[in-house]
């Protein structure tokens, strides 16, 4: 997950923009890593906006060729996450606006 800010869906009072990038499962993605080793593929790239609290879900792919312009950053880390139900639960991601609208410009035709 790539957002502006900590992701709250409980208080959806601030905006956020969130890239959601899910990674494949298995033993090649970034969580089966041994020692570093292996791969870290993204199958779907989703992006949502939190605005005057309305969550939108505004693109989400599936497309190799699209997916393969969403570089995954290499200082990723847990971070916690408050679900809409008040849940919450750690996650892998990075808070970083700057990241966000870089990947904004890719959805541009």
């Amino acid at each position: 997950m790539v957002s502006d800010r900590d992701v709250d869906l409980k208080d959806i009072s601030k905006d956020n923009r969130i890239f959601v990038l899910c990674m494949v499962q298995g033993s090649l993605a970034a969580g089966g890593r041994g020692g570093g080793i292996g791969e870290r593929t993204v199958s779907v790239v989703s992006f949502f906006k939190v605005v005057s609290g309305k969550v939108e879900k505004v693109y989400g792919t599936e497309e190799r060729e699209k997916i393969e312009r969403f570089e995954i950053p290499f200082y990723v880390a847990r971070i916690p996450m408050t679900l809409r139900d008040g849940t919450e639960m750690m996650g892998y991601g990075v808070v970083e606006p700057e990241l966000v609208d870089r990947y904004v410009a890719l959805l541009a035709p």
